[in-house]
């Protein structure tokens, strides 16, 4: 039986010319740090590693040829990446004050929890919700 302990890592992409924001985007707007970064020429593309809180989490790759979501927001693939935090409010502060396109913040009507989306520089959902 195959037997899962984490996941690994989520990768995301961003067009070569959103990739130095994307990356400003990620470690100083959402505190990721960089674990590694490799420019591979053969396919005119950065990979760059980023932790939260010495985990590994997600890959930033940018591509020349990076292409629109197919419908927004119910493209196949990945919907939305959630973020947990302790104080929604105080994550739409802080989007708030550092430009990002932040929604309203709304109520789970199963769990009753605040959550709010907001987008990075390539327009990826991303959701905070409170834990």
């Amino acid at each position: 039986m195959l037997q899962i302990e984490a996941i690994h890592h989520v990768a995301i992409l961003t067009s070569t010319e959103l990739y130095e924001e994307s990356k400003r985007f990620y470690t100083e707007v959402l505190g990721f740090t960089v674990m590694a970064e490799v420019y591979r020429a053969e396919r005119n593309s950065y990979k760059l590693d980023l932790a939260l809180h010495g985990q590994y989490q997600l890959e930033l790759f940018s591509f020349p040829d990076y292409r629109e979501r197919g419908s927004y927001p119910e493209a196949k693939g990945l919907r939305h990446l959630a973020f947990a935090v302790k104080d929604v409010e105080a994550g739409y502060d802080w989007l708030q004050q550092k430009g990002v396109k932040v929604e309203t913040i709304r109520t789970d009507a199963f769990t009753g929890k605040p959550f709010l989306f907001f987008y990075d520089p390539n327009g990826q959902p991303l959701e905070l919700y409170q834990v």
